[in-house]
């Protein structure tokens, strides 16, 4: 099928050539005319990543120059991406186009002097990459990651916290969910309306270790499903008894807020109506740890700005819910590259790229 532009080419030369009259050529004009403005692509480059200034990756991108090509290695992204309608892509050039769309809100138009293609296309090509990741990786964060979560490195998360002040020698990292909103939708409304934040939204369960690693994922659901609900639904606790235990067969836990039940595995603040001085400094102790996860989900919105902009999240218009999953995964491999907040602030180094996408 010819595109509009091909179209109206054709017309204009069937109108030289005397084809046809003035009439029949606004009338056919009108009827090919695309309600999208035209953008002169064909005025920029294609991409050339060997072109890439560091300063200009950097800020673009959110990664350096030579480790762009790593993490097109570690994600297995292939030499090309063939859309449905055809289009071919460089591998290199797909992620970026994914990275540079996330890294700040902006329209597919901005993006046509760095990649030089039409609006459209830009379009299919960044869907069929962030298809291609969520595909192949999101089992390292919505299943149990034993690359992350083996006996030794377990055991070795509960000495860094409690090596910070925690009163608890057993937890090994920290679990909250997070309300991201969307644009209001045109139908189904009262099930994403979150009424303790008063937006529309979709929720997310996290659990953050002190490496700043997000260990486990867990949605998207309706904005107003209830933490403890998100947990019940995940199966979090069952995998906990089955993995979470030291060397020795300590059993080990996670900290979360008050809307979490309490559970071997699963631990939280006192909420007595009256605490006694040991309980108020158990819960002000474990209060200023638990913050790092609240630095992990400013992480990922700060780099990836696009996942920040409501306007723009559209649930039925786009997949809104996998694109905050692969800008999680994007983010984990940020990390392994060049830390975080929360690994810095408990001195444990993450895993490297490799080892994590092992």
């Amino acid at each position: 099928m010819a595109s509009f532009r091909e179209a109206r080419i054709a017309l204009l030369d069937a109108y030289m050539d005397g084809l046809l009259d003035d009439d029949e050529f606004l009338v056919l004009w009108q009827a090919h005319k695309s309600k999208n403005p035209e953008f002169p692509y064909e005025e920029h480059g294609r991409f050339s990543f060997d072109e890439l200034d560091e300063a200009e990756c950097k800020a673009e991108f959110r990664f350096e120059t030579r480790d762009l090509p790593v993490l097109v290695n570690v994600l297995g992204i292939p030499n090309q991406f063939t859309c449905s309608q055809r289009t071919v892509s460089d591998g290199m050039e797909g992620l970026c186009m994914v990275l540079r769309i996330m890294a700040y809100p902006c329209r597919y138009s901005d993006l046509i002097p760095r990649f030089g293609r039409p609006v459209p296309v830009l379009s299919m090509i960044c869907n069929c990459v962030i298809d291609y990741i969520y595909d192949s990786h999101v089992h390292r964060l919505t299943s149990w990651n034993s690359q992350l979560l083996d006996p030794a490195s377990l055991q070795m998360y509960c000495d860094a916290i409690s090596r910070n002040g925690s009163p608890l020698d057993n937890c090994f990292g920290f679990i909250d969910g997070t309300v991201r909103p969307v644009c209001r939708p045109g139908e189904q409304q009262r099930v994403l309306y979150n009424g303790h934040k008063r937006v529309h939204a979709l929720k997310f369960q996290e659990v953050v270790l002190p490496s700043g690693m997000i260990a486990h994922m867990y949605g998207p659901v309706e904005g107003r499903k209830h933490d403890a609900g998100m947990l019940a639904d995940s199966g979090l606790l069952a995998d906990l008894q089955r993995n979470a235990f030291s060397l020795t067969g300590q059993p080990l836990c996670l900290y979360g807020d008050p809307a979490y039940p309490l559970r071997i595995h699963l631990q939280c603040p006192f909420r007595n109506a009256v605490l006694t001085p040991q309980m108020q400094e158990f819960n002000a102790a474990m209060s200023a740890l638990r913050i790092s996860v609240e630095w992990l989900f400013g992480d990922i919105i700060n780099y990836f700005k696009f996942l920040d902009f409501k306007n723009n999240l559209k649930v039925g218009l786009s997949s809104v819910g996998k694109m905050y999953l692969v800008g999680a995964i994007i983010r984990n491999a940020h990390t392994c590259l060049y830390h975080n907040q929360t690994s810095d602030f408990f001195s444990v180094d993450p895993p490297t790229l490799q080892d994590y996408f092992v």
